[in-house]
């Protein structure tokens, strides 16, 4: 469980990245958090494990407060940044030195997940490309079997076939006592794995909800004419007219698009808040 009271966290140079986040986020989902460049995802990701500290407030991690950086606490998270780096290793020797860290590690998982994402060169990690390199930082990840798993936009790096692998890996491993924490602005390559929504933008919380809550809470849809442009929070031209987001009046649940949510959310966030905010 993450648990976010008031968090401010700003650099020493520009305007607060974060003013009085709070977030509660339980065991049990796969989380998206969505927002633009700059916009500080990556900022608080490093919040959670501990390699940034928050000016205000209190941040919980798996009942942790993760700026110790106590082992039992690091055993429980695996963090896997956008840009990775891999020392002059082999796969073997990278194993045996990161894997008693994580006491749950499971080799056979981890040569699986290989086999699957399609790393077999035996040479040091630092001679394969960037994708390979990323693959298997992922595979790793997996076979660690941490609680708490964060993805800074993890599919960056990597080519069609493999996106789909991971997300059906993705898919395979979680489970009820996980969290899954995906920071990504590449919106479609994941929208079929995200249950809960996060969106952040100019410092504040915008949107947390889960898919069902908003496919209850709004309607995505496409129409011939813009009648009512006052009713839409969204709206951009396509072939068959114009796709729009709008309030589900009839609260029966519908599908879910993330990038027009998104924009819906940013670009109306006033509007989107009182809709979210009534029962």
């Amino acid at each position: 469980m993450i648990e976010v009271n008031n968090l401010s966290f700003g650099y020493k140079k520009g305007k607060p990245l974060y003013r009085n986040l709070n977030l509660h986020l339980p065991i049990g989902s796969i989380y998206g958090l969505l927002g633009k460049n700059g916009a500080g995802k990556s900022t608080l990701l490093k919040n959670f494990t501990g390699l940034l500290f928050p000016k205000q407030g209190e941040l919980l991690v798996n009942g942790f407060i993760p700026k110790k950086r106590l082992p039992s606490f690091l055993e429980t998270i695996y963090f896997i940044p956008e840009e990775v780096y891999v020392p002059s290793l082999t796969i073997n020797s990278y194993k045996k030195l990161f894997a008693p860290f994580y006491r749950l590690f499971n080799e056979e998982r981890f040569y699986g997940y290989l086999n699957q994402l399609d790393v077999h060169d035996t040479g040091k990690l630092n001679t394969l490309s960037f994708g390979q390199q990323k693959k298997f930082i992922i595979a790793f990840a997996l076979a660690c079997n941490t609680k708490i798993l964060l993805l800074d936009e993890p599919t960056n790096g990597l080519d069609i076939p493999s996106k789909i692998q991971f997300r059906k890996l993705i898919s395979s491993v979680f489970t009820d006592d996980k969290m899954i924490f995906i920071s990504t602005h590449q919106i479609r390559d994941l929208e079929n794995l995200i249950d809960n929504v996060i969106i952040v933008d100019n410092g504040e919380l915008l949107l947390q909800a889960s898919i069902g809550e908003i496919g209850r809470k709004l309607s995505f849809k496409t129409i011939d004419n813009l009648s009512d442009e006052t009713e839409l929070l969204y709206s951009e031209p396509c072939l068959k007219g114009h796709a729009v987001v709008v309030e589900n009046k009839t609260a029966q649940e519908g599908q879910v698009n993330l990038e027009h949510l998104f924009n819906a959310i940013t670009e109306n966030p006033a509007k989107a808040k009182a809709i979210f905010n009534t029962k």
